[in-house]
C-alpha cells in the first residue's frame, strides 16, 4: 500500500484528486464568496448590536431602538439567504466530487486484470469505493472550503477585533497557536486510528458479502457460530479504533472549549476593568466579546481540518493502492485498422505465467483455429486450458509469443474491439441483477423485442421465460431460485447468441449440470456454435466425437493433437482420461453425447 506520511501525504492527496474538480471550481468560488458576504453579515450585526446596546438599552430609549432593530434583521436576512444558497451549493459540489471520483476509480478497476481480485476482498473494495471516497472529498473539496473560509473569517474577525481595541485584542491573540499545537499534538493518534477503522470497516463488509454469498455453505456445515465469531472479530477491531478516534478527538473539542473559556473570562474581566475606568462601553465590551467569539471558532476549525486532512490521508491510501494497479492490458498506440472478422484464430509459440506464479501456465504452445472450426481443448486439471481463453480475449497478453486474430496479433487490436468479436461463455452463469430480457440484452443493449426474443428461442429458453409470472420482465438475480442452473445457462447462450461474434469460447459448458440439464442445453450450444469459430474447453469427453479437431493440453503445453478416434487409437494422454471414465461413456456423459449428436444432424 503506497505510504502517505502526515508531512506530504495531505499534499500528496492534494494533488491526486484535486484534478477531478475541474469543471467545478467556479462554483467553489460562488461558496467562498458567499462564506465571505456572510463574515461581514456577521460583522455587521455585531456592530448593531453594540450601537443597540448603547443607544437603546443602556438608555432605555424605545424610539432608538427602531433603526437599528430594522438594519438588524435586514443584515440577519441576507446572511441567511446567503448561508442556505452556500451550504447548499458547497453540498451539491461535494456530492458531484464524490460522483466523480467514484466513477473514476470504478472505472480503472473494471481495467484491472483478474488476479488483482483474487488479492482483495471484495467487501473491502466496496468500502474503498463508499467510505474511502467520501474522506477524499472531506479533504479536497470540503477542506478547500473550510479551510479558505476558516482563514478569512479569522483574518476578517482579528481585524474587527483590532479595529475596536488593539492592545486587549493583541493579549487575547497570544492564546490563539495552542488550537493549532493542540491540533497537532492530536493529529497522529487520529490518524492512526483512521486508518484501523478504514481497514476495519472493509474487513467487515468483507466478511457480510461473503457470508451470505456462501449462506449454503454456512448452514449446511453449521458453520452459523464461526461466522458471528468472525464477524465479531472484525467489528470489535472495527470498535477499537473507533473508540480511540473519537476519545483523541473528543479531548482536543474539550481542550479547546477551555482555552475559549479562558480567553473570554480574560477578556470580560479585563473589559469590566475597562468600563469602570470610563474606557469603554458596555456595548464595546460586549461587540469585542462576540468578535472573540467569532473569531475562536474558525481558529479551532483549521486545527480539525488538520485532523480532518489526517484522517482523510488513510482513505487516500488505500484509493492509491487501487490506482496505482496497472491494468494487465491496454489499448494500442496504434491500433490496427477494423476490419470484417473471419475468425481465425492462432496462438503462435505462446509462453504465459500469472503475476506472482512461480511456474509458466503455458510454455511454447502453437495452434490454429480455422473460421468456422470446433475445436475442443481438454486435459487433466490446472494444466492451463482456461488460460488460453483469458489470453484470447485478452484478460492478458503473454509474456512471449503471439495470439492472433486473422492474423492480427492481439496486442494491435482495440479491446473494444476484440471483445465485441470474441464471445466468452464462462464456466460460471453469470447473472446480472434484473430482468430476464436485460440479461440477455446485456451484451447488445439496443437489440430490439424481437432479436432478443429470437435468440431465446435459438437457446431453447423463450418457453420458461413466457411461464415465469411477468415472461421477459421477470427480475431475477445471481442468487435466484426461480430458475435452475440449466435454465440459467440458457439465458447466457441466448446472451452470447444475440452477439453474433464470430469467435466463440466456451468454458466448460456443461459443468455442473446433471444429466437432464446437460442434455437440454446441447442443442442450443450446437445452434450457438453453428457457423462460428469455437474453442470448447472442457473435461466432458462426451462432446469429443463430433470436435473437428482435439487439443491435449498437459503441463502448460499442447500434447496431443487430432480427432476424437485418432487420439484414442494412439493411446496417449487423451486415450487415459477416456480411460478414466471407465473406458466408455458414463451413464450421464451418454445422455449428453446422443443428444449433441442429434443436435449436429439437424444443423448440419
Amino acid at each position: 500500500m503506497p505510504s502517505l506520511h502526515t508531512s506530504g501525504g495531505v499534499g500528496l492527496t492534494f494533488r491526486r484528486f484535486w484534478p477531478l474538480t475541474r469543471g467545478d471550481r467556479k462554483w467553489l468560488l460562488v461558496v467562498i464568496l458567499c462564506v465571505i458576504v456572510a463574515a461581514v453579515a456577521e460583522t455587521a450585526s455585531i456592530l448593531i448590536f453594540s450601537n443597540l446596546t448603547d443607544h437603546a438599552l443602556q438608555a432605555g430609549s424605545v424610539s432608538a431602538f427602531w433603526q437599528p432593530a430594522g438594519q438588524w434583521l435586514a443584515v440577519a436576512v441576507l446572511g441567511a439567504i446567503v448561508g442556505y444558497l452556500g451550504n447548499s451549493l458547497a453540498t451539491w459540489t461535494a456530492e458531484r466530487f464524490v460522483l466523480r471520483l467514484r466513477a473514476h476509480v470504478f472505472r480503472h478497476i473494471q481495467d484491472l486484470p483478474p488476479d488483482f481480485f483474487q488479492r482483495h476482498r471484495q467487501g473491502d473494495l466496496v468500502e474503498r469505493l463508499t467510505g474511502d471516497v467520501e474522506s477524499i472529498e472531506a479533504l479536497v473539496v470540503s477542506g478547500v472550503v473550510g479551510t479558505v473560509a476558516a482563514l478569512f473569517s479569522t483574518v476578517f474577525y482579528a481585524g474587527a477585533a483590532l479595529w475596536m481595541r488593539w492592545d486587549l485584542a493583541l493579549v487575547t491573540f497570544l492564546l490563539a497557536p495552542l488550537f493549532l499545537l493542540a491540533a497537532r499534538r492530536f493529529s497522529g493518534r487520529i490518524k492512526e486510528s483512521s486508518q484501523d477503522e478504514r481497514a476495519a470497516d472493509g474487513a467487515i463488509t468483507s466478511v457480510v458479502e461473503e457470508s451470505l454469498g456462501n449462506i449454503v455453505l454456512t448452514q449446511a456445515y453449521n458453520r452459523r457460530r464461526a461466522e458471528e465469531q468472525r464477524l465479531d472479530k472484525e467489528a470489535r477491531a472495527w470498535m477499537r479504533a473507533s473508540v480511540r478516534g473519537a476519545r483523541a478527538s473528543e479531548l482536543y473539542e474539550q481542550l479547546v472549549e477551555v482555552v475559549e473559556t479562558v480567553c473570554v473570562l480574560a477578556v470580560i474581566g479585563f473589559g469590566a476593568w475597562e468600563i469602570a475606568e470610563g474606557r469603554m462601553t458596555l456595548g464595546e465590551l460586549l461587540a469585542f466579546a462576540a468578535f472573540l467569539g467569532y473569531l475562536y471558532p474558525p481558529i479551532r476549525n483549521l486545527g480539525q481540518l488538520g485532523l480532518t486532512f489526517t484522517a482523510a490521508t488513510a482513505g487516500a491510501a488505500r484509493l492509491l493502492e487501487i490506482l496505482s494497479a496497472r491494468p494487465a492490458v491496454t489499448d494500442p498506440a496504434t491500433p490496427a485498422e477494423p476490419w470484417w472478422v473471419q475468425g481465425r484464430i492462432s496462438f503462435d509459440d505462446v509462453t504465459f505465467r500469472y503475476p506472482g506464479a512461480a511456474d509458466d501456465s503455458l510454455t511454447s504452445v502453437s495452434f490454429t483455429v480455422e473460421p468456422g472450426e470446433l475445436v475442443l481443448v481438454t486435459g487433466p486439471s490446472g494444466a492451463g486450458k482456461s488460460t488460453l481463453s483469458r489470453l484470447l480475449i485478452r484478460f492478458y497478453d503473454p509474456d512471449a509469443g503471439a495470439v492472433r486474430l486473422d492474423g492480427v496479433a492481439l496486442s494491435d487490436v482495440p479491446l473494444e474491439f476484440l471483445r465485441d468479436h470474441v464471445t466468452l461463455l464462462p464456466q460460471e452463469t453469470l447473472i446480472l441483477h434484473g430482468t430476464v430480457r436485460e440479461n440477455i440484452a446485456c451484451g447488445r443493449s439496443w437489440a430490439s423485442e424481437a432479436e432478443i426474443e429470437q435468440a431465446a428461442r435459438a437457446a431453447a429458453a423463450h418457453d420458461f421465460i413466457t411461464a415465469l409470472p411477468e415472461g421477459y420482465d421477470t427480475p431475477i438475480d445471481p442468487g435466484t431460485a426461480a430458475l435452475s442452473g440449466g435454465q440459467l445457462q440458457r439465458i447466457a447462450i441466448a446472451r452470447a447468441m444475440l452477439r453474433a461474434a464470430p469467435v466463440l469460447v466456451l468454458d466448460e459448458p456443461t459443468a455442473g449440470l446433471d444429466a437432464v440439464a446437460a442434455r437440454r442445453v446441447v442443442g442450443p450450444l450446437r445452434r450457438l456454435m453453428n457457423g462460428r469459430t469455437t474453442l470448447m474447453i472442457t473435461h466432458d469427453l462426451a462432446l469429443a466425437p463430433d470436435a473437428d479437431r482435439i487439443l491435449v493440453v498437459a503441463g502448460g503445453r499442447v500434447v496431443e493433437s487430432g480427432t476424437h478416434g485418432e487420439l484414442l487409437r494412439r493411446g496417449g494422454v487423451y486415450a487415459g482420461l477416456h480411460q478414466a471414465g471407465g473406458g466408455t461413456v458414463p451413464d450421464q456423459a451418454t445422455m449428453t453425447l446422443k443428444a449433441f449428436r442429434s443436435a449436429h444432424s439437424a444443423t448440419s
